[in-house]
């Protein structure tokens, strides 16, 4: 069974855009006057052979991101599909437990040597997700199978990606109900 996705060339994802650029700065806005603490958004940098000796992996800032769902808020309003997240350590002497035990030390290591102090949360790897309904790229992606989608007339996000839009919440709806658990967190019971 297939899904009837509107048109990205519908004169609805003009309008359906704005408001959900719209949805997206009041949201941040609202999260940064509720003071809810961020996390980061770095770029990854593998190791690289440098003058006689191999540069160990490291990050570079991008930007600081509210973590909403399987989605990043940036203050600006940027919207990003969330890709992996560390939280910066100390390498420690290897364990040799696992291949991927080990490599997960690095990344967090190189968070720590990215500028992040222990324990900050780096988000890497994000995608940006473009609302732009000029962009060819931006047209493409929302007709895909991504998080965030184009679907009667409004930007709607999927419950888990390459699932039906048919019943997504918009975007709009998506954020204010998840700022509203970050903003007061339910009772967690003592």
């Amino acid at each position: 069974m297939t899904e009837s996705l509107a048109s990205p060339e519908s004169p609805d994802l003009g309008a359906a855009v704005e408001r959900a650029r719209a949805a997206c700065i009041a949201t941040a806005q609202r999260l940064a006057a509720s003071s809810v603490p961020r996390e980061f958004l770095a770029e990854y940098v593998p190791p690289r052979r440098g003058f006689l000796r191999l540069k160990p992996a490291t990050m570079h800032p991008l930007d600081e991101v509210w973590r909403i769902g399987a989605l990043l808020l940036a203050e600006s309003g940027d919207l990003y599909e969330l890709g992996h997240a560390t939280r910066a350590a100390e390498r420690g002497r290897p364990g040799y437990q696992s291949v991927s035990r080990e490599e997960r030390r690095e990344i967090a290591a190189a968070a720590l040597r990215g500028g992040y102090t222990i324990g900050d949360a780096v988000n890497y790897d994000a995608a940006p997700i473009l609302l732009d309904a000029a962009s060819p790229t931006a047209r493409a992606a929302l007709s895909g199978d991504g998080p965030v989608g184009f679907h009667s007339g409004e930007i709607r996000v999927r419950w888990r990606v390459g699932a039906p839009l048919t019943g997504a919440p918009t975007l709009d709806a998506f954020l204010a109900e998840r700022a509203g658990l970050l903003i007061t967190p339910p009772f967690s019971g003592g």
